[in-house]
């Protein structure tokens, strides 16, 4: 009875002793062009479990933009261990427009894990600042600054749409386009797919399915010859022939994954992400060490890609245009880009009118 009473009194304050023991910083470097002007760890805690620590990190930074460029995004590694599986995330603010001299927020909500040994302690440092003029600053461990210039070319795209529109077909039509939007967003399918290293594992015999492929005409790279390895709820081992139809060198390529199920719905399954080495007018294969494990009811019945991204060797990116993204099986899968999204909600919030401003200042 007694070892129980003493078993139970460590169990409800382990989580007191870890918040008491955790620390709590945020790193930027001498020359960072962002400074830290405050932040509040308040429902940042620990709890103890089993030999790990469980980080539970909910922070709110206010940041300067002490640079002479606009800040268009920003991203940050967050860490409990850098080593250990669970031990480190990241939060990314895209769609950014700081002036120099102002505040920013930029807000983190995660969970990470770190072994007991050598206590608890969140550490948060900079991977990259995306500037207007698409420089960038940072490590970019986190392969960031890729990220964030896609982002920003969408972030382009989307606004010149939506201003054209405006311009050509009055404010009623934007009004339009942002009723849609919020539809779109309601109604687009969730298959609850999860992502894995490695290969699948299950019972059920495998057998290769082909990819068909939404071609895209002013895609940079043609995708051909796609197969995947599937076994009723999963797919592994997806792989592609892709050739370099552009006049550049590409170093690098996405290729969105679609999945049918056994209803006819389909999903944006994933993203093939890949470093490449295609001159003009070669050929590669690229492939992927992953696998799609969807629900257990779920029957994998067929697949599609589409290119989604390309990087070329002197640093550009090409991304679909806005024509390209009209195709219907495309809209009813790919989610609005971060930039369309935020618009979206100024709508939400502001009305159209409040829209409208925003979109006038760029």
């Amino acid at each position: 009875m007694r070892n129980s009473v003493i078993i139970a009194v460590l169990v409800c304050v382990a989580p007191w002793l870890a918040a008491q023991g955790l620390s709590r910083k945020v790193n930027l470097p001498a020359d960072s062009p962002v400074t830290l002007v405050s932040v509040d760890w308040g429902g940042t805690d620990a709890t103890a479990r089993g030999g790990a620590f469980f980080l539970d990190v909910h922070a709110s930074m206010a940041l300067r933009n002490s640079s002479q460029r606009r800040v268009r995004a920003i991203t940050f590694a967050v860490l409990s261990q850098e080593v250990t599986p669970g031990g480190k995330g990241s939060v990314s603010v895209p769609s950014l427009d700081v002036a120099p001299g102002d505040v920013f927020p930029v807000g983190i909500d995660l969970r990470l894990l770190r072994p007991i040994a050598g206590g608890a302690g969140v550490e948060v440092k900079l991977d990259g600042v995306l500037f207007d003029d698409l420089s960038f600053y940072g490590p970019d461990n986190l392969q960031s600054r890729r990220t964030m210039t896609v982002w920003e070319l969408e972030a382009r795209r989307d606004r010149q749409y939506f201003k054209k529109l405006m311009e050509t077909a009055g404010t009623k039509a934007l009004q339009q386009a942002m009723l849609e939007n919020l539809s779109r967003q309601a109604d687009r399918p969730l298959a609850g797919m999860q992502m894995v290293r490695g290969r699948a594992t299950n019972i059920e015999p495998e057998r290769d399915l082909s990819f068909a492929f939404l071609e895209i005409p002013d895609a940079p790279v043609l995708a051909m010859n796609g197969t995947a390895r599937v076994a009723g709820s999963e797919a592994h081992a997806p792989s592609v022939e892709v050739r370099n139809r552009s006049e550049r060198p590409i170093r690098y390529l996405e290729i969105g994954w679609i999945v049918k199920d056994q209803q006819g719905r389909e999903f944006l399954a994933a993203s093939m992400p890949a470093d490449v080495s295609l001159a003009p007018g070669k050929t590669g294969q690229v492939g992927q060490d992953a696998a799609l494990r969807f629900p257990e009811h779920t029957s994998i019945q067929g697949m599609s890609g589409f290119i989604s991204t390309v990087g070329f060797a002197d640093g550009s990116y090409w991304i679909p245009s806005r024509a390209a993204l009209g195709d219907s099986r495309l809209r009813r899968v790919i989610s609005p880009s971060p930039e369309e999204q935020r618009l979206t909600q100024i709508y939400q919030k502001k009305g159209l009118s409040g829209l409208i401003e925003e979109l006038k200042k760029f």
